[in-house]
């Protein structure tokens, strides 16, 4: 399941990544669904004022959807951090994209304090590895 928060956040990332306008096709496979559901839900964020899509240009967050995404993004560091650091879940990433969407504010802020976020969170995030930079991670394998 992916929530609106979930494409916020990849949405985020890839628009950092290509400093431009995330595509479609890029939000599709980071995220693992077709085309058109990525289109139905940036059809979705764009009525509730959180992205602009332009066809055939790609979509891009408005103010209140960056500040949703790098709260996304936030949670999914604290979550990822969590599992690694604390748990040492080998698999803390399909870990952490299965608990993102069930994670709410307050456990959020729970686990936080379990893991002492560092103040740069979630400019820590590390698209190359598709994890918070905190982490000792290796680099995520060609797909």
């Amino acid at each position: 399941m992916n929530t609106a928060d979930q494409y916020l956040r990849t949405i985020y990332v890839v628009q950092q990544s290509a400093d431009g306008p995330a595509s479609t096709g890029a939000i599709a496979d980071d995220l693992d669904v077709s085309p058109a559901s990525a289109n139905e839900m940036i059809g979705k964020l764009e009525s509730r004022g959180l992205a602009e899509h332009e066809k055939y240009k790609g979509v891009r967050l408005t103010e209140d959807g960056i500040v949703r995404a790098r709260e996304a993004l936030q949670t999914y560091c604290i979550i990822e951090r969590f599992l690694t650091n604390v748990l040492a879940v080998e698999e803390f990433r399909a870990e952490a994209r299965e608990l993102e969407a069930v994670i709410d504010g307050t456990v959020a802020e729970r686990l936080d304090t379990i893991i002492d976020r560092r103040p740069d969170c979630p400019d820590c995030f590390d698209p190359e590895t598709d994890a918070c930079a905190c982490l000792e991670v290796a680099p995520r394998p060609p797909e």
